[in-house]
Parts: C-alpha cells; structure tokens; sequence
C-alpha cells in the first residue's frame, strides 16, 4: 500500500477519530475468535460437516488475505474514508447475513463476502493512523492500537461464550453475528460525521486481474485441503491443488507483466530477491499455521470431548489472552537488544505449552477448564512474545520505499497461513476423531502445531543469517 502525510488532514479531531477506526479494527479482531467458541453449536444446528466448520472460518481468511492489499490501494485511490465507511457498512451488512444463513453452504458464501468487506475495512486504520500521527504522540496512537489487537482476543473468546450461553431471543450462535451490526452502524454514523477527507492518489492503479487470479489460485490450492476428507481424497481433488500451484505461479509471472507495462502490480516484485525478507515470510507462514487451527481444535476438544459448555470453553481463552497482552507488552523492549533470539525463545515458551497440554490430557480423564486455562497462559505467553515483533523483524530489511508493499505481503502471508492451518491441521483433527478418538487427535494435531512452530524456528535462524 502507498500512503502519503498530507499536511491538509484535519488531524483536529485525530484522537477521536482514533477511537472510531481501532472502534473497527476491534470489531474485526473479536469476530476472529467469537466465531470458534460458536464453531460446535452451528455445527449441530446447521448440521454442517467437519469440512463445512473448517470452511466457515478458513474462507473468511482466504477471502481477507487476497483481497487486503487491493482494499488499501482502493483507500489510496478513493480515500481512506469512503473506503473504511464503505468497509465497516458491507461488513455489518454480511454480518448480518451470517446471523441469517439457514444451511453450511449458506454460512461459507456469507464467510466470504464478510472476509472481502474486512479486507476494505481494515487496511484503512492502518492508514488513517500513519496520516494522522506523525508527530511525536505517534508512539502512543499505536500503543493504543496494540493493546485493542490484543484484547480483542479475549473479549472475543469470553463474549463467544456469554453470546451463546444467553441464547438472547432464541437466537443462539447467530448472536454472535448479529451483534456486529448495531456496532457497525454507530462506527459509520462517527465516521461520516467525524474522520477527515484525505486527498487521493492519481498516481495509484487497481491490479484486478492479479486480485482475481491471486483469490482463485488460493482458494484451488486451500480448498481442496477443506473437503478431501468428505470426498475420499478422490483424484481430482490432487489436480485442482496442483492447480492452485500452477495459478500462483502464473500470478508471480502475471505481476511481472505489468510491472513491464509499467503497471502497478499487487506486491512490489522486487521484495521476491530479499533474501532475509523471504525467509522472514516462511517463518511468518509457519507460526502462523499454527494460530488459529489450535483455537479451532481446542474449541472443538473441549467442548465436544470434554463436554465443557460453550461458556466455559470461551473463558478457558481468556488468560491466554490477556497473558499474550502482557507479552506483547514485553517483547518489543527486549527484541531491540536480543533481536530474533526473543521470537526463538517464544516458540520454545509456546511448544512447552503443548507438551504439558498433552501430558494433562495423557494423565487426567477430564482435566478442568481452570486447569486448561491454566496451561494456555503459558501457549499464549509465547505466542505474545513472538507475534508482536515478528512483524518488524521480517520487515527490517525492506526498503523504505517498499515498506508498504512488504506490509501487505507480510498480511497477506499471515492470513494465508491462518487458512492453511484451519485447513490442514483442522482436516487431521476431524480425520482422526472419526476414525479413533478425540484424544487421539488432540495429540496428532498438537504434535503438527509444534512441528510448525519448529519450522518457524528454522526459518527465523535462516533470516538472522541472511541478515547478518
């Protein structure tokens, strides 16, 4: 994305314009989590396939992680206010679709338009930051900002179980939906009347045929992993992921063609020869693979295995998340004098997270939320320590002229590897509970979880070396 600092914002009102765009990005953050604590009770009630739970959520992440960094250079060519209105409007509106769907199939389609309306929404709070806060109250915009991230998590966990458990109106899960809109609402009506005009770019162009080609290649590539197991992994299923491979292939080259037209491509092709950046990315899709696939499987384990109820479930997160917020809070101060070793060290946090998890599940018949609860701090303490400054340390080495650029691979990346995982991770899970025990699979997925933590390990010593 290209941004510029224009001295005709109205930064007047930045503070409060502050509140209605992290307003949003909270918003996002908590119908990330909200949806998994939900997971098992539209499962049942939609009488959805394991395939079609992956898919609620892996979709939405499909959906974002393509389109994001055209939703930014939308806002570059449009404005970042009418985009943001526009996002947060179309975002309440498939919410509310969501709350209304009748049937799994219908859930995935609204997934998907919901994930495209994020992917306006969400780029423009970057960006209306970046314009606004140039001064030296910058650092403190964006502390704010953090901390939102970070509780959204637990607020989405926590208000996933309340929703749920309540069952407001006979509504049950579709709560957690619904209650996106009224908040929507009051965000566009703050927004009109509040965020300033914010001069467009002439200079910035749409790439929609790389969008276009970039979505169908992920989702040839992605899809498959979310419905082999309904389908026998039947040969096809092999060709349309092959497929995938050869459509992501043919974007790389797609993007290169209009860079020679002297376009504007999707990513800044020259980020492709950074050696550091690269690996920095394969340590980003690695950690990240292993994100919200363990939300989804301890969501599933619990509730279904250990009969633990919705509310429960949701607040078994909840000190994982505030411990990720503490962390978060840490890490940043210590990556500045330890570098990549305080990502490593979280990694080793976070797979000896999983390892006493396993054990009290190999030990105890039925261990108890609290204790659950209690193990997941210490994942979570990890997972904060390495996601809050891996972002800077993957961007360190690109330029400044392509830091924006690098921003929206670096998104795109996380997403995709969110997906991947939900997929991949999930397709294990539900393969082996059918076939054995949900024990079983807890293990089987918890040792994939730390194999991909590793790989991340590996990767961020490969950076540091190309960094160096």
């Amino acid at each position: 994305m290209h941004q510029i600092v224009s001295p005709r914002v109205d930064t007047s009102r930045r503070w409060w314009v502050l509140a209605i765009v992290v307003a949003a990005q909270f918003m996002f953050g908590v119908d990330a989590f909200i949806v998994n604590v939900a997971i098992p009770t539209i499962a049942v009630e939609l009488h959805a396939s394991p395939a079609q739970i992956e898919s609620v959520i892996a979709i939405y992440l499909i959906a974002y992680a393509t389109l994001v960094v055209t939703g930014g250079r939308l806002g570059d060519i449009y404005g970042t206010k009418a985009v943001f209105i526009g996002g947060v409007l179309g975002f309440s509106i498939t919410s509310l679709w969501c709350g209304l769907a009748q049937s799994g199939g219908e859930l995935i389609a609204a997934r998907l338009a919901q994930g495209a309306t994020a992917a306006l929404m969400v780029p423009q709070v970057l960006a209306t930051l970046h314009l606004l806060f140039a001064d030296d109250q910058r650092g403190r915009a964006f502390g704010i900002y953090g901390i939102v991230l970070g509780l959204a998590g637990a607020a989405g966990f926590a208000l996933g179980g309340v929703l749920v458990t309540l069952d407001l109106l006979g509504l049950g899960w579709r709560v957690v939906f619904f209650v996106n809109v009224p908040f929507g609402l009051i965000i566009v009506a703050a927004g009109l009347r509040i965020m300033p005009q914010v001069a467009r770019r002439a200079d910035t162009r749409l790439d929609i045929p790389g969008a276009i080609v970039l979505f169908t290649g992920l989702l040839c590539l992605i899809g498959p992993l979310l419905f082999g197991h309904d389908v026998l992994w039947a040969p096809w299923v092999w060709l349309v992921m092959a497929a995938g491979v050869a459509i992501v292939a043919a974007f790389v080259r797609l993007e290169r063609a209009v860079a020679r037209r002297g376009g504007m491509p999707l990513i800044d092709l020259a980020l492709l020869s950074d050696a550091a950046f690269m690996r920095g990315l394969g340590a980003a899709f690695f950690f990240f693979c292993a994100n919200l696939s363990f939300y989804l499987v301890m969501t599933m384990f619990m509730q279904k295995a250990l009969q633990i109820p919705p509310l429960q479930a949701g607040l078994v997160f909840v000190p994982l998340a505030l411990t990720f917020v503490i962390a978060s809070r840490l890490s940043s101060a210590r990556a500045r004098h330890r570098g990549t070793l305080v990502l490593i060290e979280g990694c080793a946090i976070q797979i000896a997270g999983l390892a006493v998890l396993v054990l009290a599940v190999a030990t105890l018949k039925a261990p108890s939320a609290w204790l659950l609860a209690l193990m997941l701090s210490v994942f979570g303490y990890g997972q904060g320590l390495v996601m809050a400054p891996l972002s800077s340390a993957v961007l360190s080495t690109v330029k400044p002229a392509s830091a924006g650029s690098g921003s929206g691979v670096y998104g795109t990346t996380a997403q995709i590897a969110n997906a991947t995982g939900v997929a991949a991770i999930g397709a294990v899970f539900f393969a082996i509970n059918a076939a054995h025990s949900a024990q079983y699979a807890m293990f089987a997925s918890s040792a994939l979880f730390a194999l991909s933590i590793i790989a991340a390990v590996v990767f961020l010593s490969w950076m540091r070396r190309a960094a160096a």
